[in-house]
């Protein structure tokens, strides 16, 4: 745990940085540039690989020297937050000398090819396919609930590449582009009037084999790793990465500033106090008690769940493997969703049956709500969550698992039998 003068001195060498190189004329690209060098973008990331080599809780002072100067924050897709440490915890130095300049300079926005229609929580059981063909494999198959697929340049694709053996050990990790024919990307509309999450279709699409992290077989640890990332993953609000978004030749001060209205992905519950606090003072309410300790409330429960996962991630990066710690964040995170929800909405009264950017917050409360179910279920359900606090952590009995030993190819998954091996 970095002690507080350390943490104060981190905080005050980043304020210093900023100051001195914060200029708001830049574009987002000539700045994000200058970030990537300097690794005051991704502190926690090694000196040699674009950060600074800091422990993960001194993360919170460099946001907060963001915060102060007004800087616009690092790249913040799923690449930078969940591919970038994925990498550096499990690529070969040539796949992160290829990869993380990109990423640390927001030139790429990458997506997470994980979830299929038959396999969410059972990730284990997906049947996308890799088939192997020269130097490199075919993909075929569909993934869905996929975050920023219509801006992304790459993804972290989860595919089964050995179907004789079990599930578990013939899933192989890939990073796989986008723009290449045989790969199409469908909206899925959500009730909050956002369309964030795509359905993805791949047909003989190409992958080389020299885009394997990790080993061949062994994409469920790498998997895990991702997921873990993914359970306890915040950014500091930024434009968006990659050539697709067209944010990089925008003036970084106007998007700072709030000048340029974005379309950001990520979870709209991860700062809500902020949000709630500001609808709370525009109707009034600050002097309440009860709003005001519900609003204290709120605000602790992100703190707390923002260190834990700082320390989290610390240990991954360490080199330990991830634990139940995770899974307890992501259930904490769920009921942050819901405690901002209900909260916000008290809040807002009787205009919380109204929507639309003239209402009080603009609409962001609302949007908290309508948002809040989904944090119960991405990035692994809360039930598997806590099936794995139980047997991890409480030492109850595991699930039957019949399937432990079975070859994938004789399983039954969702509510369709894959295919049977040809008889000889």
């Amino acid at each position: 745990m970095v002690e507080t003068p350390e943490r104060d001195q981190i905080g005050a060498q980043a304020l210093a940085w900023l100051e001195q190189n914060w200029d708001p004329e830049f574009t987002v690209r000539e700045w994000w540039a200058r970030l990537a060098e300097s690794g005051w973008g991704f502190p926690t990331w090694p000196r040699e690989w674009f950060g600074r080599g800091l422990p993960a809780e001194s993360a919170a002072a460099v946001r907060e020297a963001f915060t102060k100067v007004g800087a616009l924050g690092p790249p913040a897709s799923l690449g930078q937050l969940l591919g970038g440490p994925t990498l550096l915890t499990h690529a070969s130095d040539e796949q992160r000398a290829r990869f993380l300049p990109a990423l640390a300079r927001g030139e790429e926005f990458w997506c997470q090819f994980f979830s299929e229609p038959s396999s969410g929580s059972d990730l284990a059981s997906l049947r996308t396919r890799a088939v192997r063909r020269d130097d490199g494999w075919v993909v075929n198959g569909q993934k869905v609930w996929t975050s920023g697929a219509q801006f992304a340049d790459r993804g972290m694709l989860a595919a089964r590449t050995d179907p004789d053996v079990p599930k578990h050990r013939g899933i192989t990790y890939f990073i796989i582009d986008l723009d290449q024919p045989g790969v199409e990307v469908r909206p899925l509309h959500q009730m909050s009037g956002a369309h964030g999450f795509n359905e993805v279709f791949f047909t003989d699409a190409w992958v080389a084999d020299d885009r394997i992290v990790g080993e061949l077989g062994g994409g469920w640890a790498v998997a895990t790793t991702t997921l873990m990332f993914e359970r306890f993953m915040t950014s500091l609000p930024s434009a968006s990465p990659g050539r697709h978004s067209a944010h990089l030749d925008l003036r970084a001060g106007d998007v700072a500033d709030g000048k340029v209205k974005l379309e950001r992905e990520g979870s709209p519950y991860a700062s809500a106090s902020k949000v709630i606090l500001d609808v709370a003072s525009r109707l009034g309410k600050t002097a309440d008690p009860v709003t005001r300790g519900r609003l204290a409330a709120l605000l602790l429960l992100e703190r707390t769940n923002a260190y834990s996962g700082m320390r989290q991630a610390d240990a991954v990066r360490a080199g330990r493997r991830p634990g139940a710690e995770g899974s307890a964040r992501k259930i904490t995170r769920s009921n942050l969703a819901r405690t901002a929800r209900d909260v916000g909405m008290d809040t807002l009264g009787a205009y919380g049956m109204l929507a639309g950017e003239d209402t009080p917050g603009g609409g962001a409360v609302q949007d908290i709500a309508l948002s809040s179910p989904g944090a119960s279920i991405a990035g692994g359900t809360d039930e598997i969550q806590r099936n794995i606090i139980g047997e991890r952590v409480l030492g109850l009995p595991k699930e039957p698992r019949i399937d432990r030993d079975v070859p994938f190819r004789d399983l039954t998954v969702g509510t369709a039998e894959t295919e049977k091996p040809d008889k000889p």
